[in-house]
């Protein structure tokens, strides 16, 4: 990895000395319309291997996409998470 010089690293400590207040976002409008976002496009949660038993149809179908059913399946149980989550939080429960 190269190092950075020492004028860089002044930049960096400057960047990192500021405060919302002193950061001029008169050219960087606030973002009000989300609709085109791409949701975890940039986060990525920790995964780890697990063993799960599936019937075959349902293995059948998550294959009959293409490539990638494992990921299809982690995007189904997240969406059914999230969905949960909802509507406990909708009914005053906790998650």
């Amino acid at each position: 990895m190269k190092k950075l010089a020492a004028a860089q690293k002044l930049d960096i400590a400057a960047i990192a000395a500021k405060t919302d207040v002193t950061i001029d976002f008169s050219e960087m409008p606030e973002v009000l319309d989300w609709t085109d976002a791409e949701i975890g496009r940039f986060y990525r949660p920790a995964k780890r291997p697990v063993t799960i038993r599936l019937d075959d149809d349902i293995i059948d179908w998550l294959k009959s996409y293409g490539r990638g059913y494992q990921t299809r399946t982690n995007l189904l149980l997240r969406h059914a998470m999230e969905s949960s989550r909802r509507a406990k939080a909708k009914s005053g429960g906790t998650t």
